[in-house]
């Protein structure tokens, strides 16, 4: 038996139970949008923020959303209490819907959204404690063209098989790289670096997703009397930097100590990284009232 629940244009199913037509473009073609986010103490964190784009998404795809991002929340909420007792990973999907076999977007009809909460898996304390490995990827991907840029869209196949081959050089998330060689961003995340109390990020442009952790992190930062410069960052930036870490929904603020085989800083979490991992775990605490 599966765990957690999933709505289907707000029919709450048990997660074994659900399906979804082959026809759909979203199986078909990864022709869908998508965000992710998590509870805390059963509340969703962001929500708001992550529907909003959700919409951008679709609008950015010329996708019709089906129903507004405050109908969605009413959805997840319904499906969380279906869910039960517990901390949440929440998916909400909207595809283009249902249609002919052909590449024509305007042939398909009837845009299909998708709620799924799943036990939350957070990443192994130790990796806090220590810090991760990072390996540098060059990856071609449909949202790094200005059409699709700043949409999360559900086609990650090169994400996942530069995960894979990060994975593989020892490493645990891949930093993938622009057609200048700068780094863009994680394949499921967004970096910092800090140089000399300088904290930077590279600055939003095609083939970078501005996360909403990322922002929660740069006001962190901000009531934390640190400014964040978004800007270039190369390879060498990340390679002579004091502290690096990556932010994402569910790895929250993930110290980075490698990166492709070099040690980063003094190869353990550094101080800067723990103060914005704190003032992120504050501002969660403040909007969902967890003790976290």
């Amino acid at each position: 038996m599966a765990k957690g629940k999933v709505a289907i244009d707000g029919e709450v199913v048990d997660g074994d139970e659900a399906r979804v037509s082959v026809f759909d473009r979203g199986f078909l073609y990864g022709d869908s949008v998508f965000e992710v986010y998590r509870t805390y103490a059963g509340t969703p964190f962001a929500e708001a923020e992550h529907l909003e784009r959700l919409a951008r998404s679709a609008a950015r795809l010329m996708i019709p959303m089906p129903v507004s991002p405050e109908t969605l929340a009413s959805e997840v909420r319904a499906t969380l209490d279906a869910a039960g007792e517990g901390e949440w990973y929440v998916r909400v999907i909207v595809t283009r819907g249902t249609g002919p076999l052909t590449y024509d977007p305007t042939t398909a009809s009837a845009p299909l959204r998708v709620i799924i909460a799943a036990p939350v898996s957070v990443p192994p304390a130790e990796r806090y404690e220590r810090g991760i490995a990072v390996a540098l990827l060059e990856a071609s991907r449909p949202t790094d063209d200005v059409r699709a840029s700043g949409a999360k869209a559900s086609n990650y196949l090169a994400n996942l098989l530069a995960v894979h081959e990060a994975q593989q050089k020892g490493a645990q998330e891949a930093l993938m790289l622009g057609r200048n060689g700068q780094i863009l961003e994680g394949a499921s995340s967004n970096l910092f670096i800090v140089k000399d109390g300088e904290v930077r990020t590279p600055e939003p442009q095609p083939g970078i997703l501005v996360g909403i952790t990322r922002a929660t992190v740069i006001a962190a930062a901000a009531d934390e009397g640190l400014e964040v410069v978004e800007g270039e960052v190369r390879p060498g930036d990340l390679y002579g930097a004091d502290e690096a870490f990556l932010t994402s929904s569910i790895r929250e603020v993930m110290p980075v100590v490698s990166a492709e085989g070099r040690t980063i800083g003094a190869g353990v979490p550094g101080p800067v990284t723990k103060r914005l991992h704190e003032g992120y775990l504050r501002a969660v605490a403040l909007a969902t009232g967890a003790g976290v």
